[in-house]
């Protein structure tokens, strides 16, 4: 099966909530004929968008989990991942991004970059990923696509080139001009699919000639062919597709198109930009690491005959159980193949092959390099990579943030705690941010996750998936302890029974750490602790960063530096030195002066100038400190920080301050020190629930 790789595009599509990436997708997939009827994403016609196809998200009208789809476009292969806005679901786009080639990142043409925007563009650059930009919404009031494309060079820090210029904005939006064509290009028929080409009115020659300038000069900086036309004054098109396709490749341009999806404008040429513009799977450098040669970094080729890499991305429990979501970067396989997951050993064999298409699926026989398919029946772990038998290599594995909010849920029966059991081992399976444990003391499961959103949706899942029914604690805030100052300690264990005894003496000093959670440094000299329990040592340091004095929060940003000690001839062992590292590290930190630490939130509000007063006024109440203000004519933007265990509920107060007409993105940004008067409350009111738990 030779395929011809220049003709695949792997494609992710972000942007920040409600800019209409969803609508943008089943757009395409309607330009591309893999669905045969538009349907609206808030479902108003009872169906809903193709890619929600959960029933929350078609409820809700946002997307949840990322959906994979592919299609055909003009004889090219092009898988597409529909991604969440929302960032309580960051773990969706980082794993997506993870495993795309390129994306294309949407703005829409009133709100311009906002919050998620950057989260999401940063998550682009971490990987690397190249990018085509997207001005959706040029149909609404207020649409300024220019504006916008100003501040993805500001804000964004890409260099943003128009590729297009708008023919009417607003509701007077017709079609577009074609800048490398120097083409009007409208859309035609009921759905916009007739494409017209017409001359350039009048009205926009200039406007139009000046941004093509524009446009020759950033693309000729990367071919010097192009550079020579442009001074002779014959480029084709092709020097521009060529010029501009190796600029967005290396990163150091982004070109931007415009339109807007809901009115079926645009969306064909966005098709065409991302066959020119966006890479094949050859084009990007894929490396994995040799496990059976010190982790060697390997580079990857899409070689159909070399021996196959491929990495399980995601992990969904369909209808017909559970699906793995595979990106295969070398290799080849087929159904009945015999695979090994590098991280256990364990082989599996390979029964059904399928292509997603939302939740629908084709089965197929071969997967090549560069393919996102789904397996069925295979038992891993989000992040785990598929080899053949012959290498035992793995791909790096994604950045996945700690999460920030913890919630106690009791089940109402014993019926409930059955089902809820099997809903938690999934969700904590297919979701890598959302954690759960039982707190030994209350008896109560708590689940963890990254915002109230994504709980409450995990909750609501349990409910209608699983008839899992469960009581809601009250949210719990993710605190830290630290160490504020240098302590030293100097620490004997020592006891006698009958039989041989256990003695060990650990002595140095602690000290903050300025990143990180936790670091050992062994100053050992002359042999006073012998090698073999220096990790002891580190081991029963590591145990005491679990559980801090104050309130028993994890400990965060401790140094631990062991400089001298003692052991015994008989009596020393590796349990006795670790006793003695949790007694010393329990001596320095009462010393070390310890403070609780909170978790400080990025919070944006958006909304009407009329209500800017009355928003700041919410966050200072809230112990918000303001970063800054934006005014985009008549809405303000007001980015602050605000500690976690202040904004709960945030949402309801900010609809009646603002008459329902602001909304509030919020991301974690850092731990910080909690204030004295706050700290005392929140440990004395630790120390009243351990009092009543003893009784």
């Amino acid at each position: 099966m030779q395929r011809d790789l220049e003709k695949v595009r792997n494609i992710g599509i972000s942007a920040h909530i409600d800019s209409g990436k969803t609508t943008l997708t089943e757009r395409i997939l309607f330009y591309t004929q893999r669905i045969h009827a538009i349907h609206e994403v808030r479902g108003k016609d009872g169906v809903g968008a193709t890619m929600d196809s959960m029933e929350l998200e078609k409820e809700r009208g946002i997307t949840i989990q990322s959906a994979a789809t592919y299609c055909n476009w003009k004889g090219y292969d092009v898988n597409i991942i529909d991604t969440p806005g929302h960032v309580d679901f960051t773990i969706e786009v980082e794993r997506a991004l993870r495993v795309l080639d390129g994306a294309v990142l949407i703005l829409c043409s009133v709100g311009g970059v906002q919050s998620q925007s950057i989260t999401v563009n940063r998550q682009m650059s971490r990987y690397k990923v190249p990018r085509v930009v997207f001005i959706n919404k040029c149909d609404r009031t207020g649409a300024n696509p220019y504006r916008v494309a100003n501040q993805v060079r500001d804000k964004l820090g890409l260099n943003a080139i128009m590729m297009q210029v708008p023919i009417g904005l607003e509701g007077d939006l017709q079609g577009v001009v074609d800048l490398v064509k120097m083409k009007a290009i409208y859309f035609d028929g009921d759905n916009g699919e007739i494409i017209r080409e017409a001359d350039i009115p009048d009205n926009l020659r200039d406007e139009s000639e000046e941004k093509r300038e524009a446009m020759l000069d950033a693309a000729s900086m990367f071919s010097d062919e192009l550079m020579e036309a442009v001074l002779e004054g014959e480029p084709t098109e092709e020097m521009i597709y060529d010029a501009v396709r190796k600029g967005t490749l290396a990163l150091e341009m982004a070109p931007v198109f415009i339109g807007s999806a809901y009115k079926n404008k645009g969306v064909q040429l966005l098709l065409d930009a991302i066959m020119a513009y966006m890479p094949t799977p050859m084009d990007i450098e894929n490396i994995a690491l040799d496990l059976d040669n010190e982790e060697k970094e390997m580079i990857l080729s899409s070689n159909p005959d070399a021996p196959l890499v491929s990495l399980a991305f995601k992990l969904e429990d369909g209808r017909y159980g559970q699906l793995t979501y595979i990106r295969t970067y070398q290799g080849t396989m087929k159904k009945g193949d015999t695979i090994v997951n590098s991280r256990t050993g364990k082989k599996v064999k390979i029964g059904r092959l399928v292509r997603m298409h939302s939740d629908d699926m084709e089965e197929i026989d071969v997967a090549g390099a560069g393919d996102i398919i789904a397996l069925f029946g295979v038992d891993c772990a989000s992040g785990d990579t598929f080899t053949s038998n012959d290498i035992n290599y793995s791909m790096s594995s994604m950045h996945v943030p700690n999460p920030v909010i913890s919630l106690a849920i009791m089940p109402i029966d014993n019926k409930a705690q059955v089902n809820m059991s099997k809903a938690l081992n999934r969700f904590t399976k297919e979701d890598p941010t959302f954690k759960n444990y039982v707190d030994h003391e209350t008896g109560e499961t708590i689940i963890s996750g990254m915002g109230e959103l994504h709980l409450e949706v995990y909750i609501e899942r349990m409910k209608r998936e699983y008839n899992a029914e469960v009581e809601v604690g009250a949210p719990q805030v993710a605190y830290r302890e630290t160490i504020t100052q240098q302590a030293d300690f100097n620490y004997t264990h020592k006891k006698q029974t009958g039989g041989s005894g256990q003695f060990g003496r650990v002595a140095g000093y602690m000290e903050p750490l300025e990143e990180g959670e936790f670091e050992f440094v062994d100053k050992i000299v002359g042999g006073s602790i012998p090698r073999e329990f220096i990790s002891s040592c580190e081991k029963g340091f590591n145990k005491s960063m679990a559980k801090g004095s104050l309130a028993e929060f994890p400990i965060n940003g401790v140094r631990v530096v062991i400089n001298d000690g003692a052991a015994h001839n008989v009596d020393s062992s590796d349990v006795a030195f670790q006793l003695a590292s949790v007694g010393a590290f329990k001596e320095g930190y009462q010393k070390a002066k310890p403070v609780l630490l909170e978790p400080i939130m990025k919070v944006v509000v958006e909304g009407p100038t009329e209500f800017q007063g009355s928003v700041m006024g919410s966050l200072n109440q809230r112990r918000g400190m303001i970063v800054g203000t934006l005014e985009e004519g008549e809405y303000t933007v007001v980015e602050s920080e605000v500690p976690l265990s202040e904004m709960f509920g945030y949402s309801t107060i900010l609809r009646s301050l603002t008459q329902g007409k602001a909304e509030f993105t919020m991301e974690f940004a850092d731990y910080k020190q909690v204030p004295k008067s706050v700290a005392e409350e929140i440990v004395e009111e630790f120390r009243k629930t351990k009092k009543e738990q003893e009784k």
